[in-house]
């Protein structure tokens, strides 16, 4: 492990300038490299290129004592899909997805039928919120309730700060609906077999209230939900 202040200065030369003074130049086609800390993604528009570069990855992280992630590292057929007149996905297949930075990219049609890159919580980081979520509900169930809301709605609104961009609304509204469940589930443990009914619960929420889903980044300029 590296911390990200590390890695933005050693993977800045081992990577990033590397990457630009001495695989480009090589390459057939276009290629991109976009990095966060020790977490980075490339783009090639040649498949050749891709798979000569991703030969060489990890001869060039050992001659610095680094190593790839086996399970995070793939090549990734990520070329936009074509569309027949009639709205038929044409081609020999799919595109795949990937993950970076929490989201999991994958294509998908615009409202007004056109294949835009879209975004949505991956599978793996909801699973994480979700446990936190558990875990402070499960620590914390017999504080007031007052308390327990004004931290959920805390966490709430980080989420969505982070995670609320466009494409990604219903990850948006299924966290928001796990939360609320979490912590009906915990409000019911502060007794042993107690329970909170969903009417309970319901008026609870018109006391409480918690933030409901929000995009908070949007592509086309401007926060709105989907």
């Amino acid at each position: 492990m590296i911390s990200p202040l590390l890695a933005n200065v050693y993977l800045h030369y081992v990577l990033d300038v590397w990457f630009e003074q001495e695989v480009k130049p090589r390459l057939k086609g276009r290629a991109f490299l976009i990095r966060y800390a020790d977490d980075f993604v490339m783009g090639f528009a040649c498949e050749e290129d891709a798979r000569k570069v991703l030969e060489v990855l990890p001869k060039r992280f050992g001659k610095y004592g680094l190593t790839l992630h086996p399970d995070k590292t793939r090549l990734v057929a990520f070329g936009r899909p074509s569309k027949s007149s009639s709205g038929a996905s044409q081609g020999t297949g799919t595109p795949g997805t990937f993950d970076f930075l929490g989201f999991t990219h994958y294509w998908g049609l615009s409202r007004r039928g056109y294949w835009i890159v879209k975004r949505r919580t991956s599978r793996s980081r909801l699973g994480r919120a979700f446990a936190k979520i558990t875990d402070w509900c499960r620590g914390h169930r017999h504080l007031p309730l007052r308390e327990q809301h004004h931290v959920l709605v805390q966490k709430l609104r980080g989420h969505f700060a982070y995670y609320g961009i466009t494409s990604n609304f219903q990850a948006l509204q299924r966290f928001r609906s796990g939360v609320i469940e979490l912590w009906r589930k915990w409000l019911g443990r502060r007794r042993r077999g107690g329970q909170v009914s969903w009417s309970r619960m319901l008026a609870l929420l018109k006391q409480y209230p918690l933030p409901p889903a929000r995009v908070v980044h949007s592509v086309y300029g401007r926060t709105a939900n989907p």
